[in-house]
């Protein structure tokens, strides 16, 4: 990563699209297992890391949060989800449907971040011309 303050967004947007791009592959997996016994659900969180970071300095605007922000502080942490009950009587708690949702609402998401990651990099370039 690039430690220059004018690299900030560029290094959150980064850290937010290799998140993004682990979860898709997460929920991915979660769909591959959806038959195997005992199998529980993996997922990410890196909303709640990113607030938790931003959320920090309460009364400063967003350039001076992300300013501030530890970069590597926002690592997310993949999780198993026991707290999702089971319906089923071996023990597998992935609801197929579900998971195909949250796995377009990712791949939206993924591709929002890399557009914004791309525009970044045009503003870069538009000041360097």
């Amino acid at each position: 990563m690039i430690s220059s303050n004018a690299f900030d967004y560029m290094n959150v947007l980064n850290k937010a699209a290799s998140a993004s791009w682990e979860r898709e592959q997460l929920i991915s997996n979660n769909i591959a297992n959806a038959d195997t016994p005992g199998y529980k659900r993996r997922d990410l969180d890196f909303e709640s890391t990113l607030e938790s970071e931003l959320g920090k300095s309460k009364y400063v605007s967003l350039d001076d949060k992300v300013a501030n922000i530890h970069m590597d502080h926002l690592n997310a942490k993949t999780y198993i989800d026991n707290a999702s009950y089971s319906y089923r009587l071996d023990g597998n708690n992935v609801d197929p449907e579900q998971e195909n949702v949250e796995l377009a609402s990712e791949t939206i998401r993924y591709l929002g971040l890399t557009n914004s990651i791309s525009q970044e990099i045009s503003r870069y370039k538009t000041v360097i011309k």
